[in-house]
Parts: C-alpha cells; structure tokens; sequence
C-alpha cells in the first residue's frame, strides 16, 4: 500500500495496529481518525515495535473504543483461536499462515504423526489434530508455550493431554528423537529468524540447512517436511538452496510438492521486494 512500517490486523471487530518505526508512530493520531472514518469496530489495540533493539515496548496497548475481554475465540477456517491483544508483543497466532494451516489441516494431516517444532502456541499442532492427525507433538523452548498450547487445543474441544507438548531445545529434542528411533509423518520446520538458547545461536541464513538435516533424518520415507522462515534478508531461490543443500549433504532425494508466501490480503509493494518475507515449502522425502 506504499506505506511502511505500521501493519493493522483484524480480530473479531478490534483492530490492532502494530508500530515499526518512531516515525511512522508519530502518525497515530490521524492513523486513528482514519480508522474512526472508515471501519466500524469495537476497540483499537496497538503494539510499539521500535526500540532500540527493534523489540517490543511493554505497554497497555489500549488506544480507542471499548477494552476486549481476552481471550478472544476467533475462528480461521474451522478452527479456534484464542487471541490476546493486551499481552505482550504477540498475540497467540500468526495470521500470514493461515494458508499454510489450511493446507495441513485439509491435505496433509489426516492420520499422520505430526512434528512442529518452534510451536509457539500450537497453532500448527491444532490445525494438524483438527485435520485428523494420529497425533501431534509440540516443541518450544518458551516455558509460556506450554500454557499457550493446552489453551489452543482446550478451545477447540481437543483433549490436549492425548497430544506431547514438550518445553526443550528443539536442537535437544532431535537429539532426544533420534535416540529413541522416533519418526514423523511430518515435521513442521518455522524458527524464528534469529534465537538464542544456553547453548545456541540459530540464525535462519546460517543455519537452516543444519535445521533442515536435522529433520530429514526423524521424518519417515514419504514423508513431508513443511519448511518455513519469514527471514526478509534473503528471496524463495536462496531458500530453496539452504533445503537442497541439506539433502545433497546428506545424498537423499526429494520432491517441493507447494510452496506458498503471504497470502493476498497481505500487500507487497513491488518496489519493496524485502516485504515479501514469508516463504513456505512442502518438501516431499522421495
């Protein structure tokens, strides 16, 4: 829309605006008015997303209207999702993948075992159980995603306890699995572009391929690795370099069967090439 730094998104009639740059933010007030004229809503959230660090500034982040009763329940095709706009720089779902959910809610999902790593608050692992899946596995390092995901599965009536929710290392875990033999019928691959743990420093241009071997080797022949990153400081070609590296490193052969980006709603200016991050493969082990 050739207006940069400040995304709104929608939640059942509250919009939250989300802040990247002081100089952008120095519009609010008539960012506001904009959203008074023209859209009927329930309230305005925002999220300050420019300090020094680019980190999130802790805040009450109410700006307009009337305050949400949070969780709010939304529903994405089919599924629920339980949504907080007042906690923290995050809101439980990230709504650029919700044709990726779809996909392996609709397509992928049906009596597999499923792998998410990176799983934040489960959102995968739910579209997955809700797609039929045997069963799901969740593996984040935040102590918060444990919560986060027993909530998820618990709105959308999914007895949470039938699926492994697992605080580790996600690098831990692959170890852990290999150990026991364990394999997945997918394994579901979206790391944060930059993470540190006690014993790691993950970055996406550096060490995806890593990542990507690592999963190779607990999915089951056939199965399907979803590869995704919303790195900006790289394109789709550079990504799938870091994939087909990873199976020539390790002499195995593969098949990309979709690749998906940000969905339409999501507007890229052509002159902004860095704006379209996100890139998702499904990669077939042949």
């Amino acid at each position: 829309d050739g207006f940069g730094g400040v995304i709104i998104d929608y939640y059942d009639e509250y919009f939250l605006v989300s802040w990247y740059s002081e100089g952008v933010y120095s519009f609010k007030e008539q960012l506001v008015a904009a959203l008074h004229n023209v859209a009927d809503f329930k309230g305005i959230y925002e999220k300050k997303r420019f300090d020094t660090k680019g980190q999130y500034i802790e805040d009450d982040d109410f700006v307009a209207g009337e305050r949400g009763e949070f969780p709010l329940i939304v529903k994405e095709n089919g599924v629920n999702f339980a949504i907080y706009l007042n906690d923290g720089a995050m809101t439980g779902i990230f709504l650029d993948q919700r044709e990726v959910r779809q996909a392996i809610k609709e397509k992928y999902a049906e009596g597999k075992t499923v792998l998410n790593t990176f799983s934040y608050t489960g959102a995968f692992s739910v579209a997955a159980a809700i797609g039929g899946a045997a069963k799901t596995t969740s593996v984040d390092l935040a102590k918060r995603s444990n919560a986060k995901t027993i909530e998820q599965f618990s709105v959308n009536g999914i007895d949470y306890e039938s699926q492994d929710i697992l605080v580790m290392d996600v690098f831990n875990y692959f170890k852990y699995a290999k150990r026991k033999e364990l394999k997945f019928d997918i394994v579901i691959l979206d790391p944060p572009s930059f993470a540190r743990s006690k014993k790691y420093t993950f970055s996406t241009s550096k060490d995806y391929t890593n990542l990507m071997k690592e999963a190779i080797a607990i999915t089951e022949d056939r199965g399907v690795i979803v590869a995704s990153t919303n790195s900006a400081s790289f394109g789709m070609k550079k990504f799938k370099g870091f994939i087909g590296r990873a199976f020539k490193d390790l002499g195995r052969k593969y098949t990309i069967v979709e690749e998906y980006s940000l969905p339409p709603d999501f507007r890229v200016d052509p002159k902004f090439s860095e704006g379209n991050y996100l890139k998702v493969l499904f990669v077939k082990l042949n």
